[in-house]
């Protein structure tokens, strides 16, 4: 294999297909990346036998051939050669690259050890505008699971009905739920649970394509994305029933400026940990909101909001950490609260036209 190709193009192409190196495989072909020079470009591929990704390049090929070049090396080579054309020509046993006056002979892997890429055959394919999918993506992907003994919490359970599309989250702990207009109205309704750590690499793709295919099949997720191509397996099992934690009716609902309760409520854990409970006392009378934080042994804190209260006085406690990463996904000017009581989950809601929804269970606190 001969061929020759832009630094920043092939740049782009590794940063794409090092996703699916695999780190910590028994299989060392695994661990690199397959170069299949044909016709007028390179197709690169990367499998950890869990996520398969593809994608095709341009390049002035001399030489057709395929190749495996260790994927950490390759990538690290690459990122640190001067900014020209870069040439590779591999033999049986090795790899030379060379850019500017910088060269390299690196040992490849064996092509006919790599898998094969998967051929899937989606039963449902939606199309999604790709800024609007990693907006969707960004604000539920936070509260995934990271316990792996529950798999399904791991993932985000995407659904389309009606002519839109719903992304659900939950780590037990909180969740988080949005939903958007689809630009095709008349797709066939699904569901599907979608690992996480998957969602969160298709929004780091270099911004180029403006659609993203979604395609479900029994067991695999296919995306498509401009050149790339990604497969994963789909999470098996029932997600939780969300649906029964959200609450039909409140008592009380409030209207807050988001950046003066992101400020307050970063504020009132200064003094203790991640973990701290912030302390939310609503009065209907006064229309303020009074956020208190109390630390053992270190202080205490407490700030004054004014706010449109409706309904009953309510004083609930929540993890501030989880608050303010539910407050970190809304992109509206004002936020509101709904609750029920200090024992029930509390409700934040992103103001129209975004439909964003954040449900947090409370913490109990000594008064």
């Amino acid at each position: 294999m001969k061929i020759s190709i832009n630094k920043s193009e092939l740049l782009n192409a590794l940063s794409i297909v090092s996703k699916g190196v695999s780190a910590r495989s028994t299989l060392p072909v695994l661990s690199g990346i397959l170069l299949d020079a044909s016709g007028d470009g390179i197709t690169m591929q990367s499998s950890d036998l869990e996520l398969s990704v593809k994608y095709r390049v341009a390049a002035l090929v001399e030489e057709e051939g395929r190749a495996v070049l260790p994927g950490k090396y390759f990538l690290d080579i690459v990122k640190n050669l001067p900014d020209a054309a870069v040439a590779i020509d591999t033999n049986i046993e090795s790899a030379h690259i060379i850019g500017g006056g910088a060269s390299f002979s690196i040992k490849i892997l064996n092509a006919e050890d790599f898998p094969a890429f998967p051929v899937v055959e989606p039963d449902q394919v939606v199309e999604l505008p790709y800024e609007e999918f990693c907006k969707m993506v960004k604000r539920v992907v936070k509260v995934v699971s990271r316990d792996e003994t529950r798999a399904i919490l791991t993932g985000v359970l995407i659904s389309v009905n009606g002519g839109k599309v719903r992304m659900v989250a939950t780590d037990s702990y909180r969740l988080a739920l949005t939903e958007s207009e689809l630009p095709e109205a008349n797709v066939d309704a699904f569901q599907a649970v979608i690992a996480g750590s998957f969602l969160s690499e298709l929004t780091t793709l270099p911004k180029g394509a403006s659609v993203l295919t979604l395609g479900v099949a029994e067991n695999q997720i296919i995306v498509t994305c401009g050149d790339t191509v990604m497969i994963n397996r789909r999470i098996e099992g029932n997600f939780p029933n969300y649906q029964q934690l959200l609450p039909e009716s409140s008592s009380m609902r409030a209207t807050a400026d988001l950046e003066e309760l992101k400020a307050s409520i970063r504020r009132s854990s200064l003094l203790g940990t991640s973990a701290t409970p912030v302390k939310l006392d609503f009065n209907v009378d006064s229309q303020t909101l009074l956020i208190t934080s109390n630390v053992l042994d270190v202080g205490h804190t407490e700030e004054t909001l004014s706010c449109e209260i409706t309904g009953e006085d309510e004083v609930v406690a929540f993890n501030s950490s989880y608050v303010l990463d539910g407050l970190a996904a809304i992109n509206t000017e004002k936020v509101h609260i709904e609750l029920i009581s200090s024992l029930k989950p509390g409700i934040f809601r992103a103001d129209a036209p975004e439909n964003y929804l954040y449900l947090v269970m409370p913490v109990h606190i000594s008064s």
